[in-house]
C-alpha cells in the first residue's frame, strides 16, 4: 500500500482527516492508500445516528471532547491521542472484498509485531476474542473508504461516559461493559511504546509514499468545512431530528426508516437513523420510491429489481419494507 505523508506532525482536528481520505478518494490515481492519525479526545459518530441519544453531550463539553460526524455508518468510536486511527482508500469497490483485504492486512502486521490478531466478523480484529481495531465503510467517488481505530492504550473513563449504547445494543452481545470487549496493545505488552507500535504498524504496511504538499493541505482544508457544519454536525442526513424508535435487528445493527408521505399516502422522502453500515448510494433508493405508495404491495413491486443489501449491508428488501411500513 503507499503511504500518504503529511508535511507537517500537527495534530489536527478530526475533520481534517475525514476530509484528507476524500481528497485522496478524488484525487490520487487508482491504488491502495492508506494514512494513519491521532487527534484530542474526539467522538465520532456515525452519519445516521442521532447525536442527541447516542453522545452524552454534556459531558463531552464540560470534559473538552469534540464531536464529529463521519460520513460512514456503523456506530459511536471515542479516540484520543494514545490510539491511532487508520484510513484505507481503495479502488475495489466490493464492501466484502475491501473489508477482507484490509482486516486482512493489518492483522497480518499485527501478528508479525507479536500479537496474536486474527479478523473478525466483516469489520473486526479481535485479540483472544477482544477487540483491537473495529472500522467503518462507505462509497465516494467510485473508491472504497475504510477507517478504523487502533487501540494502543485510551482514557476508557471518557470513552464509557462519553458514549451513551443503547442497553439493546449492550444486551445482543452478550456483554456487561465496553470494558470487557475491548483491549488494547498497551495492555498485552507494556514495555512496547506508542511511537514503536506506530512505526512497526506503518513501515509494516507501506511499500511506497505519497508526499503531500502545501497546495494538497491547502485543497482538504477546503473540504473540511462542510463537517462543521451545524445541520450536518447535529442531523446527518436526515437534516433534522428524528424521535424514531430504533429496532435492533441481527447482522444489521440498530436503525429506524421513517418515510414522509403526502396526504395521498405516497412517500416523498426517507430517512434512516442507526448504526447499520450503508454501503451504497442510498439516493438511489429514495428516488426509486418517490410517489410509491406506502404499502407492502405497492413497495415489493416497486423494488422488484435491487437488492437492498446492496445499500446496507446484510438488508433484505422485506426487512426494509417492514421497517418502513410499520414506521
Amino acid at each position: 500500500m503507499k503511504l500518504i505523508v503529511f508535511p507537517e506532525n500537527t495534530c489536527r482536528r478530526l475533520a481534517f482527516y475525514l476530509a484528507a481520505e476524500e481528497w485522496v478518494a478524488k484525487t490520487l490515481p487508482a491504488a491502495d492508500y492508506f494514512f494513519t492519525w491521532k487527534v484530542r479526545p474526539t467522538v465520532i459518530i456515525g452519519r445516521n445516528q442521532d447525536i442527541w441519544s447516542e453522545v452524552n453531550l454534556a459531558y463531552c463539553r464540560d470534559n473538552a471532547i469534540d464531536v464529529c460526524r463521519r460520513r460512514s455508518g456503523g456506530g459511536c468510536v471515542y479516540a484520543d491521542d494514545r490510539n491511532i486511527m487508520i484510513s484505507y482508500i481503495s479502488p475495489d469497490t466490493d464492501v466484502s472484498t475491501v473489508f477482507q483485504r484490509y482486516t486482512g492486512m493489518v492483522s497480518s502486521q499485527l501478528r508479525k509485531m507479536g500479537f496474536d490478531a486474527t479478523p473478525s466478523g466483516r469489520n473486526d480484529i479481535l485479540i483472544d476474542g477482544r477487540k483491537i481495531s473495529g472500522s467503518a465503510f462507505y462509497l465516494l467517488s467510485d473508491r472504497s473508504i475504510v477507517h478504523s481505530t487502533m487501540l494502543y492504550q485510551t482514557d476508557l473513563t471518557n470513552m464509557l461516559n462519553a458514549i451513551t449504547p443503547s442497553r439493546a445494543k449492550l444486551e445482543s452481545k452478550k456483554v456487561k461493559s465496553v470494558q470487557s470487549r475491548i483491549v488494547t496493545a498497551s495492555e498485552i505488552r507494556p514495555s512496547l511504546g506508542f511511537e514503536q507500535f506506530h512505526s512497526g504498524l506503518v513501515n509494516g504496511l507501506a511499500d511506497s509514499r505519497y508526499y503531500l504538499n502545501a497546495n494538497d493541505i491547502k485543497e482538504i482544508t477546503k473540504i473540511e468545512k462542510k463537517y462543521y457544519d451545524s445541520d450536518w454536525l447535529l442531523y446527518g442526513e436526515t437534516g433534522r431530528r428524528q424521535n424514531s424508535q430504533l429496532h435492533r435487528i441481527d447482522r444489521i445493527g440498530t436503525v429506524s426508516i421513517r418515510p414522509v408521505v403526502n396526504e395521498a399516502g405516497e412517500i416523498l422522502d426517507i430517512s434512516i437513523v442507526g448504526d447499520c453500515f450503508v454501503i451504497g448510494d442510498m439516493n438511489e433508493v429514495y428516488r426509486l420510491l418517490q410517489g410509491c405508495r406506502l404499502d407492502a404491495s405497492s413497495l415489493t413491486l416497486r423494488m422488484a429489481d435491487i437488492d437492498m443489501g446492496n445499500y446496507i449491508s446484510n438488508m433484505t428488501n422485506n426487512t426494509f419494507i417492514e421497517l418502513l411500513t410499520q414506521s
